[in-house]
C-alpha cells in the first residue's frame, strides 16, 4: 500500500512485512533503492551471496511488490531489477498484531534495520580517512538525552522528519561536483536511569 501523503513511500502491512522480513531481502531492497537498478548477479557480487540466492529473493520481493523489472536496462537474457518505492513506513500496530508470525516478522524487521544502521555507521568510521577532507568536517555522531513525554517525543520526531524532507527539494543532482548520498539515522527511545 502506498502512503497517500507520499506516493514514493510504501506503507508496510502484515502481508508485505512477511514478504520483506528476511535479512537478504532487506539488503537487496536497500541495494536497489540506494544504488539503482541491478541484476541478480551484480547484487550477488556486491552482497557476497550466490546469484541463485539473490535471484530467488528478488523474485520474492517482486511477488510482494517491492521490486520490479527494469526492462530499459536489460540486454538479451539479462534481467534487471529496480525498487518500486524510495522509502518504507512501518506501522507500530504490526508489533501487537494478533498473528504471532506478523509480530515475529515485525521484530525481525526492526532488529535488521538497527543492525543495518549500526553497520552503516561502523563502515563510515572505518573508511572516513578515504573521503575528501571536506567530508571529515560534515558528518555527525551525536546524542542528546531529554526528559520528554511520549507526546513531546512524537512531536520532536515529526519535526525532525519534516526538516529532513525540506532537504529533498534541495538535493543535488548526480552530476553536482562533491555531492554524495548522505545517510541520516534517527533514534528516539526511552531509557531507564536506575
Amino acid at each position: 500500500m502506498t502512503d497517500p501523503q507520499n506516493p514514493q513511500v510504501r506503507q508496510l502491512d502484515a502481508r508485505s512485512l512477511r514478504g520483506l522480513a528476511h535479512p537478504l531481502r532487506m539488503q537487496l531492497l536497500d541495494a536497489l533503492r540506494f544504488g539503482g537498478p541491478a541484476t541478480a548477479s551484480q547484487l550477488a557480487v556486491k552482497l557476497g551471496e550466490s546469484s541463485g540466492a539473490t535471484s530467488y529473493h528478488l523474485r520474492q520481493l517482486a511477488e510482494y511488490g517491492f521490486v520490479e523489472d527494469a526492462p530499459e536496462r536489460g540486454k538479451g537474457r539479462e534481467r534487471w531489477w529496480k525498487a518500486t518505492h524510495h522509502g518504507l513506513r512501518f506501522d507500530d500496530a504490526l508489533l501487537t498484531d494478533s498473528d504471532p508470525a506478523v509480530r515475529g516478522a515485525a521484530d525481525l524487521y526492526l532488529h535488521e534495520i538497527a543492525t543495518t544502521q549500526t553497520r552503516d555507521l561502523s563502515t563510515w568510521l572505518g573508511n572516513r580517512d578515504s573521503w575528501p577532507e571536506e567530508w571529515s568536517r560534515a558528518w555527525d555522531m551525536s546524542s542528546a538525552t531529554l526528559r520528554l513525554t511520549p507526546e513531546l517525543t512524537q512531536e520532536l520526531v515529526e519535526k525532525m522528519h519534516a526538516l529532513v524532507e525540506t532537504y529533498r527539494d534541495r538535493a543535488a543532482s548526480e552530476n553536482t561536483p562533491g555531492a554524495e548520498q548522505v545517510r541520516f539515522h534517527t533514534h528516539a527511545f526511552p531509557i531507564r536511569t536506575d
